[in-house]
């Protein structure tokens, strides 16, 4: 494929970049000025994703993402080996200690919750599969953080730093890896209240043979259901589970 396909082919798949959730619905001439091609090409975008199934019509000009997207949502849960083999240890887990069970994964720039496993007590959670997360905020994405390669963790602070100094952590280079550090050192990381005032939940990382991370493991409940529990107790019994998993991926 030429050099020109491929941009074209990025450009026109740009267009799914361009829906999140302050803004669901778009015109082929608002998708044409957001890409920066022509009325024609924008439109000829429109209509390859919509014959793909990927955009549907919205009324009002307007199209929104399509069916074809649920279709795939289904294989990848069928398909991703972390819940092939993760799914049956998370619900131990639940069993074991009466709370929520969450697996959570980073693609790109984006910590996303994959599945989750529900207690008798449901924890009241804003962030379900496919909604992205607050990448500084809460315990699955700084365990997750925390096991990145030293360049990898500076490039993200270099491009996020608003978010990392509304998270309230450190916003200098030495400081910020030293932070990090103490949580791989750890192998876990407790939040209490920290991305939902209401919820505490602790979170080790799930790791390939390599070593990379492909993800955390987190138990959640509303912080005075974890009140009754000293959190330190919950490390070995998802450090345990999470060895399972990833060895089970190998």
């Amino acid at each position: 494929m030429s050099d020109k396909a491929d941009s074209s082919l990025a450009r026109m798949l740009g267009v799914l970049d361009l829906f999140t959730e302050q803004r669901l619905h778009w015109t082929a001439d608002e998708i044409s000025e957001a890409l920066q091609v022509s009325l024609p090409t924008g439109y000829r975008y429109v209509k390859m994703l919509t014959d793909a199934g990927l955009l549907q019509r919205a009324g009002d000009a307007q199209v929104t993402l399509g069916p074809r997207i649920i279709v795939l949502d289904h294989f990848i849960r069928q398909s991703d080996p972390v819940l092939q083999h993760g799914i049956p240890f998370m619900k131990e887990l639940v069993a074991l200690t009466g709370f929520d069970c969450v697996v959570s994964s980073l693609l790109g720039t984006q910590v996303l919750d994959t599945h989750r496993e529900y207690s008798s007590v449901p924890a009241d959670l804003s962030y379900g599969r496919g909604r992205p997360r607050p990448l500084f905020l809460g315990a699955a994405p700084k365990v997750i953080l925390a096991q990145l390669p030293t360049g990898t963790l500076h490039k993200l602070m270099d491009a996020h730093g608003p978010e990392i100094a509304a998270a309230g952590l450190p916003t200098t280079w030495p400081e910020f890896r030293r932070y990090f550090s103490r949580i791989r050192k750890a192998g876990f990381y407790f939040s209490n209240g920290e991305l939902e005032s209401s919820l505490s939940a602790m979170a080790v990382p799930l790791l390939a043979f390599d070593g990379r991370v492909i993800g955390a493991l987190s138990l959640v409940s509303a912080v005075q259901r974890m009140a009754m529990i000293e959190p330190s107790k919950l490390v070995p019994l998802l450090q345990r589970a999470a060895t399972d998993i990833c060895s089970r991926l190998r």
